[in-house]
């Protein structure tokens, strides 16, 4: 059964994470989707942001640090109307979309923003003379990198065309770690695209002694023939996952009258299944303490938990939920050890379908396939994606949100910031 579908129904957002160069999380950019017609282009681009400013924006921040900015699409009609000022300056950056035309009154609206304390972002630049009105305005300037074919010539011919006045410079759509590295050494300061998502292979590295520990745990706790009493004694050996699943299970979203303090207790009031889930959300947040491997945990355990909702609430036939969550947890792996993923899968002895998914073949891949067209914005083929499974566009949608919500509240107590 779908729960709380009214609070995502009216509207999906999906986010892209912006690093600084340290990898660590600067913020993100709200995608909005509006409706199972819509896919690449937004109809009514007015009641898109508003959207946006009304729902999604509240719903995207939750799981989020304090400290995260957030980048918000705004057409030409809603900033003439002001629209900008329903938002916290403290927390979102207006992001001018590459269509707005720098007329009288547009660049009159972002002055008045800016005077109000507003940072402002200009979406898509690599080189237009249209937009040139726009960057002495600018406080971010958002370089597409894609469109320049990730050339270093084409992008540094893109900078010189920068006036210097201070503002920051953000590649988007940077899809790999060298291009990452290539924008770090012209002076980008912060990085929009999946390049941190792509494994990048460390020659010769081994797994550490730790890591192939956690992997062991992780695999065990995959099989079918766990035992209850494995889970207790897991947990009884190491203190800090015990204090954190008392933590967890005493947090006010289980309603509890009594403090719970003992794990047998805990362990029976989640069920066998969600403790199995909580311990395996931990271990993959403190798999690697990198602070891109954190989004890294994040997306890991929403992809499980979306494919585990998409089995068991669709028709689809040799479905298993269980597979499926293991194989969105394990997709990741790769690019949070720095190992490829024949080398991770050689030492875990995994379910064949999840061996297959995870080095691109068979059904299950083709639904992390669908998540992945989820977490980039790729709102047509996620679209061609849902068809071609016989899926319907809103029932996913919602069950991606209420996937997100889950991860933000599992992560949420195994991380100190949120993701």
């Amino acid at each position: 059964m779908l729960e709380n579908a009214s609070l995502y129904e009216a509207i999906f957002v999906a986010r892209q994470p912006v690093f600084h160069a340290d990898e660590t999380v600067w913020g993100y950019e709200l995608l909005f989707r509006s409706g199972e017609e819509n896919v690449a282009n937004i109809i009514d681009d007015v009641q898109a942001t508003s959207s946006v400013i009304v729902d999604g924006l509240t719903m995207a921040l939750v799981g989020m640090s304090d400290k995260a900015k957030v980048l918000i699409n705004f057409p030409e009609k809603m900033l003439v109307e002001d629209a900008g000022f329903a938002l916290p300056k403290e927390t979102c950056i207006i992001e001018v979309l590459e269509n707005v035309s720098p007329s009288k009154k547009v660049l009159s609206a972002i002055r008045r923003l800016k005077d109000a304390g507003y940072a402002i972002a200009v979406d898509d630049y690599f080189g237009q003379p249209q937009l040139k009105p726009f960057l002495d305005l600018a406080d971010i300037i958002k370089i597409d990198i894609l469109e320049l074919g990730s050339d270093p010539e084409r992008i540094a011919g893109a900078v010189k065309s920068i006036p210097d006045n201070g503002s920051k410079l953000l590649g988007e759509k940077v899809e790999d770690n060298r291009t990452f590295g290539i924008l770090k050494d012209m002076g980008f300061s912060l990085f929009q695209g999946f390049f941190f998502s792509k494994p990048e292979i460390i020659p010769g590295k081994k797994l550490t002694t730790n890591e192939m520990t956690k992997l062991q745990l992780l695999s065990e706790l995959a099989k079918l023939d766990f035992e209850p009493k494995r889970l207790a004694e897991i947990l009884q050996s190491d203190p800090n996952l015990a204090y954190r699943l008392f933590r967890y299970i005493n947090s006010v979203g289980f309603g509890l009258q009594e403090k719970v303090t003992s794990l047998k207790r805990a362990i029976d009031m989640m069920g066998m299944v969600q403790a199995k889930q909580w311990l395996r959300t931990v271990i993959m947040a403190d798999l690697n303490p990198a602070p891109k491997a954190g989004e890294l945990a994040y997306m890991s355990v929403h992809r499980a938990k979306f494919l585990e909702s998409i089995c068991m609430q669709s028709n689809l036939k040799q479905c298993a939920p269980e597979t499926l969550f293991i194989t969105g947890l394990f997709s990741l792996l790769d690019a949070m050890l720095g190992v490829d993923m024949d080398t991770i899968l050689c030492t875990l002895p995994l379910d064949d379908s999840v061996i297959q998914a995870l080095t691109g073949e068979g059904r299950v891949h083709d639904l992390l396939a669908l998540a992945n067209s989820y977490e980039h914005g790729y709102w047509a083929d996620t679209t061609r994606r849902l068809k071609s499974l016989d899926l319907d566009t809103v029932k996913a949608d919602l069950l991606y949100a209420q996937s997100r919500n889950w991860a933000q509240k599992m992560l949420g107590f195994s991380k100190t910031e949120g993701p």
